[in-house]
């Protein structure tokens, strides 16, 4: 695989405003690792190999548990590996990244905001639209996985 373009380089303010979007994100409330196990189960969702290089990486180096990582993907059928917040995170995200089969029902809104306040629920939703753009950029342009880059 090689890369198409290189668009940090071509539109380089687009990509300084979405670094905006994710410094807002990390100055939020939400617990780090939380955020980084939507992104890593978003770009699951997308199949962005270059995301899903760089976020289980940055999980493995904060510390996050490889079993956790190996069951992110069906973590409904994880029992208690993922707490009740990090469920709601993860079904929500799923929720809004499939929006156009999900519609984004009630139920799923209503499940995210018994866990999350309203503020951390707006700032959660932001971080899945920013991760889902990224996504949607490194898939169309081709970027290389960091794996495949080293070898």
């Amino acid at each position: 695989m090689s890369q198409r373009l290189d668009y940090n380089k071509i539109a380089p303010l687009g990509a300084k405003a979405l670094a905006g979007v994710y410094g807002y994100v990390k100055q939020s409330k939400l617990p780090p690792m939380l955020v980084d196990l939507v992104y890593l189960r978003v770009s699951q969702i997308n199949n962005c190999a270059f995301c899903l290089d760089m976020h289980t990486r940055d999980l493995l180096r904060k510390g996050e548990s490889a079993e956790r990582l190996a069951l992110l993907q069906a973590w409904r059928e994880a029992g208690d590996l993922f707490d009740s917040r990090e469920r709601a995170a993860l079904a929500w995200a799923e929720s809004v990244t499939r929006v156009a089969q999900t519609g984004v029902p009630d139920e799923d809104y209503q499940a995210a905001r018994s866990v999350f306040e309203e503020q951390e629920l707006v700032d959660l939703t932001i971080a899945i639209g920013l991760i889902n753009t990224y996504n949607r950029l490194a898939i169309s342009f081709r970027n290389t996985p960091q794996a495949v880059a080293d070898r």
